[in-house]
């Protein structure tokens, strides 16, 4: 290699070579996607949490006591209730009022199932139809069972139930099972499955009211 003299002949040595930088490939871009992972994940657990918490605030203006949606059992009409050679034998009818009493919430019944129990064993089912109840609105459900089923009755039950046959009054539960949707303004919340028992009802044979009870029913989730 050739060295290097200045113009006056003065010797300075060999060119000093520039300075090498080391760079350790795929460790920046590996931070980078950490973070947007963590970020992304941060927003998806705000965001869930978020509706968790409108679901929770529509939900309790519902079902506050004060604004508190209602079912009540106003008329049943049992025409036939015999049991013979475990098998039942049933014409009932059942009216029941749904009450909304909210001023800006809407319910959705995307399903409504109802069922009959007695003594603990479900006789009958009936799928009624779909409908949107708009707010403070009053709702008529006409519930109809009529037919026959095997029911096995033994023991306690079997003397429970000669002795309503005896004073004519009928311990029969109503129960509905429901999938709704509530809407709160153009926000429509995801389905609840609230559970409907009316199952304090004394109710007559050939009479057009049920005793013992006020028709109230409870809603469970």
């Amino acid at each position: 290699m050739a060295e290097k003299q200045g113009l006056n002949g003065a010797y300075y040595g060999p060119a000093i070579p520039p300075p090498r930088h080391y760079h350790r490939p795929g460790r920046g871009s590996s931070c980078c996607g950490c973070c947007c992972l963590v970020t992304f994940l941060l927003k998806v657990i705000f965001t869930v949490l978020a509706l968790v918490g409108l679901f929770l605030l529509v939900v309790w203006l519902i079902f506050r006591p004060i604004n508190k949606v209602k079912f009540q059992v106003t008329d049943v009409a049992l025409t036939e209730f015999n049991h013979t050679n475990n098998m039942l034998r049933y014409n009932l009818t059942f009216n029941v009022n749904i009450r909304n009493p909210n001023k800006k919430i809407g319910i959705y019944y995307d399903r409504i199932e109802a069922k009959a129990f007695y003594e603990g064993q479900r006789f009958d089912y009936q799928s009624l139809t779909p409908f949107y109840q708009g707010h403070k609105n009053t709702t008529v459900l006409n519930v109809v069972f009529n037919g026959q089923q095997p029911v096995t009755l033994q023991g306690q039950e079997l003397t429970q139930f000669n002795s309503e046959k005896a004073s004519g009054l009928y311990s029969i539960t109503l129960e509905l099972s429901l999938r709704v949707r509530f809407k709160l303004g153009k926000v429509k919340t995801t389905r609840f499955k609230p559970k409907i028992e009316c199952d304090d009802l004394k109710i007559p044979l050939n009479g057009l009211s049920a005793t013992g009870s006020s028709g109230k029913c409870d809603i469970k989730f």
